[in-house]
This record gives structure tokens, C-alpha cells and sequence, in this order.
């Protein structure tokens, strides 16, 4: 009987001829099966560090947190009638960031049973596990204590009672008693959504007047027309996980109805700002506020127009959804515009 050493041991192939181990090598099938260099253990901790900080930052909703600071430097310009200092600027700017993160973590805590059922948000951290449910309370209270400090310290106490308050209204207000059991959870719960505009006056005044509650009034009437379209494109999302949005519980007629109600409401607020005690702005922000808000309302009633049509193909409320920014950022800027006229 013949043996061979494991050092000579030879393969076959299929046409039972014998060819050399070093004359065999396999070719990979796919890239990812070829050898490659190992990840260090420095590298590995790299990355997993690298993961876990975009984990909680995923947790603040940066998208949202930039919408809310596009009204609160025109509101600091018009408080100042000019540029304000750039550290009051930076500082209220940095307070209002860790003041939105901070009710935004808040409310992927509380919300993390109906974004684990939700499609557009079961990706989240808290869902996935990249972060733990108590790690995310305790970073939602870091953020918020360190929002009102920070904005009591280099700021003032008013902005830093603003701040506070937001962060109230928008966990215990919206996120834990409005959301799940009303309709129009998201009408008072965007209250928390206009802090910011008191929050700018009040860092530049110490106080807040009827200017910042008109741009108030602005962006609280604009919440509905543009939250709403984004419920109706993820309707059954909210009706799986037991959310009452008004796109759920009531048909596409009486919801763009309201839009436009909603608008109309909008536009009046927008237009109010020309006045001397309200504001003061001049006929260039009349023409532009007035623009674009027969604009946006013209985006509302085609949504409208289309709900009434049986068997429309496209509702198009994602249009609508992203008209809304548009319109709140430019109307953001033709204020900018307007404080620095010479007239």
C-alpha cells in the first residue's frame, strides 16, 4: 500500500490527470472572495466609533434641525435691525441646535415602538440597536440641559426659558400627549417648531415683541400644508402603527381643504409684517411675501383640485410637501433683504 506525506499530497482533476500543488490556485468567483488585507484592530475600533457617532447623530434629525434655523438668523437680523454680532449670532445658533437635537432624540425614544412598525423610519438607531434605549435618554438630557446652560450663560435667560419650553412642548406636548390621540397632533404639537423665531428676537432683545409672534403665526399656520402631504405619501405607515394624522383618518378632499385654509392664514401673518408696530418692512417684502404666498397657494388648490378628480393617478402632495420649504426659505431671505434696504 502506497502513502503520500500531507506535504506531497497531489490534486486530481477531472480528467483523472494529477497536477501539482503549486500549479493549482483557484480563482475567486467574486471579488470579495479574494485574500485581502486584514482591518487592524485600531482600524476596526475606527470604524465602530465612526458608526456609533453617525448613530447618534441620526438620532437628532439633522434635516429638521436645519428647517428650524433657517428662521432664526433672519429673526436676529430683524431684531437688530442689521447683522448682529457674529458670536451672538453663533452662540444663539448653537443653543437652538442643541435645543431641537435634544427634543429630537426625546422623541425617537418615546416614538421607537411606532418607528420599529413605520418603513420610512425603522432604520432608525434606536430601532436597529446601534443605540440603546438608555443611551438615548440620557443623551436627550445631556443635549437639553447643556442647551439651556449654554444659552443662559452666553446668551441670556430668556432665550434659555425659550429654549427649555421648546423642548417641552415638543416631548410632553406633541410626542407623548398629542401625537397618538388627536388628528390635529401636529397643528399644536409644530408649536415647538416656532420657538425658534422668539428664541432669535429674544437673543438680541432680552425680551420678545409682536414682530417674532407674527413670524410665529407664520410658521405655525405653514406646519399643517407642509407635514401634512408628507403624511399623505406615507398614509399607511401612520395607519400601521396606530398614529391618528389627519391624511388617516380623513379623506384627501378635507385635508387639502384645510391646507388651504391653513395658507390663507399664513399668507395674512406674512403680509402683517409691513405694518409699523408689527414689523415695519418695507413694500419690496409685501411684493415678495405676497408672491409667494399666491404661489404656495396655488400649489395647495391644484392638491386640492386633484383630490376632488375620482381616480386621479397622482396626488403629487410630495410637491406640495417640498413647495413648503421653498417657500419658507425664501420668505426667510426677502426678509434678510428687506432689514438691509437703504430705504
Amino acid at each position: 500500500m502506497q502513502t503520500t506525506s500531507p506535504a506531497s499530497v497531489e490534486r486530481t482533476g477531472s480528467s483523472g490527470s494529477v497536477t501539482s500543488p503549486h500549479a493549482y490556485r483557484p480563482v475567486p468567483l467574486w471579488p470579495s472572495d479574494a485574500p485581502g488585507p486584514q482591518r487592524t484592530a485600531a482600524e476596526r475600533a475606527a470604524v465602530s466609533t465612526k458608526s456609533r457617532i453617525s448613530a447618534y447623530v441620526a438620532l437628532t434629525k439633522p434635516r429638521i434641525i436645519e428647517l428650524l434655523l433657517v428662521t432664526t438668523i433672519p429673526t436676529m437680523i430683524l431684531a437688530q435691525g442689521g447683522m448682529p454680532g457674529l458670536w451672538l449670532v453663533l452662540a444663539t445658533l448653537i443653543g437652538g441646535t442643541l435645543s431641537a437635537a435634544s427634543a429630537n432624540v426625546f422623541n425617537c425614544y418615546f416614538d421607537r415602538d411606532i418607528d420599529e412598525v413605520m418603513n420610512r423610519t425603522k432604520r432608525r438607531p434606536l430601532v436597529t440597536g446601534e443605540v440603546s434605549p438608555v443611551s438615548s435618554l440620557v443623551f436627550a438630557s445631556v443635549l437639553g440641559i447643556a442647551s439651556i446652560l449654554w444659552l443662559g450663560l452666553l446668551v441670556n435667560w430668556v432665550s434659555a426659558l425659550l429654549s427649555a419650553l421648546a423642548i417641552l412642548m415638543y416631548v410632553v406636548g406633541y410626542t407623548i400627549l398629542l401625537k397618538r390621540r388627536t388628528s390635529q397632533n401636529i397643528v399644536w404639537g409644530g408649536m415647538a417648531g416656532c420657538m425658534p423665531v422668539l428664541i432669535g428676537w429674544s437673543a438680541v432683545t432680552g425680551s420678545v415683541a409682536w414682530p417674532p409672534f407674527l413670524l410665529f403665526g407664520v410658521i405655525f399656520f405653514w406646519t399643517p400644508p407642509h407635514y401634512w402631504p408628507l403624511s399623505m405619501k406615507f398614509r399607511k405607515d401612520y395607519a400601521n402603527a396606530g398614529v391618528p394624522m389627519l391624511p388617516v383618518v380623513a379623506n384627501d378632499t378635507r385635508v387639502a381643504v384645510e391646507m388651504v385654509l391653513y395658507t390663507l392664514a399664513m399668507i395674512a401673518c406674512s403680509l402683517l409684517m409691513v405694518l409699523e408696530p408689527l414689523g415695519g418692512l418695507s413694500w419690496v417684502y409685501a411684493i415678495v411675501a405676497s408672491a409667494l404666498g399666491l404661489w404656495f397657494l396655488y400649489e395647495c388648490i391644484g392638491l386640492l383640485r386633484r383630490a376632488r378628480q375620482p381616480g386621479a393617478r397622482k396626488l403629487g402632495a410630495m410637491r406640495v410637501f417640498h413647495a413648503s420649504i421653498t417657500y419658507l426659505t425664501l420668505l426667510s431671505i426677502a426678509i434678510v433683504v428687506d432689514v438691509f434696504l437703504p430705504f
